[in-house]
């Protein structure tokens, strides 16, 4: 079986590899043959991080590319398309996927709707505001990665899967041993479009370096993150060769959401990067955080200030409760949210279809 996949990003993109890069050798193993098609490539994706601007004909040039290819037709037995074959424009394009007659599946981790029927600009949303319900009420299925989104996608596909975002649980693994000599870290793993959603507990990890002496490692935030710096904060370049060594390097893990319709369709990936590690968390208790986490069990819920300051200096002041919420977390983990777990279930899909 060959399938034709669609995604938006090159696999510098998290969401390119977490919802089908880590896949395709699971995928392989099961007949699966898969050809892979980003709309936008790495060097687009980096200048998400460094500010600098991409070009427009580099952009028009990537969607007639995609149009050629969905023209003149793929020869796979089905078609995956993460989240939207082309942005901001009209619904009828995304009927292009089904040129070729073969099943459609459709996957998103994201709540990617509200970027256009929640837009700040009223004509986005009088335009676009049903951009992906063509898209939707033509698929064979519908991955998706936390039941928000299941339930969206449902009003228009009959059959849905919940498919959580999932890691690897053979390479997001424990650190042997913690260095003695390294200050307790408190660390957020994210990008750039995630980091304004750490901002308002930066004045309590600000109090926490000054009082308890602890370091922040914030990893991927790129240049929209230097104006908030502080000393104790310290800035980290991400990159796939050493993510998971950086996880690693923390001893708590943070997951600030704001409580809006964007952050409910959030799939806690960043929580699970870090239990998968061993790491105790701490989050708002939105979307889909409230499923991943047992509030004292492998990690705390926090609102407000004071919420948040009392679960972290819980995690401070003892480091057995530290290492029970990792254990817990782990397995959590492994039973949960690993890629052995759902591998075969995507698996089993596509197959179906095909």
């Amino acid at each position: 079986m060959r399938l034709a996949a669609f995604t938006k990003y090159g696999s510098m993109a998290a969401s390119t590899r977490q919802r089908l890069l880590q896949y395709i050798p699971h995928l392989a193993a099961a007949g699966i043959e898969v050809d892979y098609h980003p709309l936008l490539p790495d060097e687009y994706v980096r200048t998400m991080a460094t500010g600098e601007h991409y070009p427009r004909r580099k952009t028009l040039a990537a969607y007639a590319e995609r149009f050629r290819q969905l023209a003149s037709g793929t020869g796979a037995d089905a078609i995956w398309i993460y989240a939207e074959l082309f942005p901001y424009l009209p619904g009828r394009w995304e009927k292009l996927a089904f040129l070729s007659g073969k099943p459609v599946v459709y996957d998103c981790d994201d709540a990617f709707f509200h970027g256009y029927d929640a837009h700040r600009n009223a004509w986005v949303r009088r335009l676009l505001g049903r951009k992906l319900e063509p898209l939707l009420s033509g698929a064979a299925a519908c991955c998706c990665g936390n039941a928000y989104l299941e339930r969206y996608a449902a009003r228009f596909c009959d059959r849905t899967m919940l498919l959580p975002t999932v890691v690897d649980t053979g390479v997001y693994r424990p650190a042997a041993a913690r260095p003695d000599e390294r200050p307790l870290t408190i660390g957020w793993i994210g990008s750039p479009s995630t980091w304004p959603y750490m901002r308002p507990l930066l004045p309590l990890l600000r109090e926490l370096v000054a009082s308890r002496g602890v370091r922040i490692r914030v990893v991927g935030a790129g240049v929209t993150a230097r104006d908030d710096a502080f000393p104790g904060l310290d800035l980290v370049e991400w990159s796939e060769e050493r993510e998971v060594d950086e996880v690693r390097a923390m001893d708590i893990g943070v997951m600030p959401l704001p409580d809006d319709i964007w952050a409910r369709g959030k799939c806690g990936y960043k929580l699970i990067q870090y239990m998968a590690c061993g790491l105790p968390v701490v989050a708002s208790p939105v979307g889909v955080n409230s499923e991943i986490i047992s509030p004292g069990g492998n990690g705390f819920l926090a609102t407000g200030e004071e919420e948040w300051r009392a679960a972290l200096l819980k995690l401070i002041e003892d480091p057995d409760l530290r290492s029970a919420f990792g254990a817990v977390g782990r397995r959590r983990v492994e039973d949960h949210y690993s890629l052995h777990v759902h591998a075969p279930r995507l698996a089993g899909l596509l197959r179906s279809l095909a």
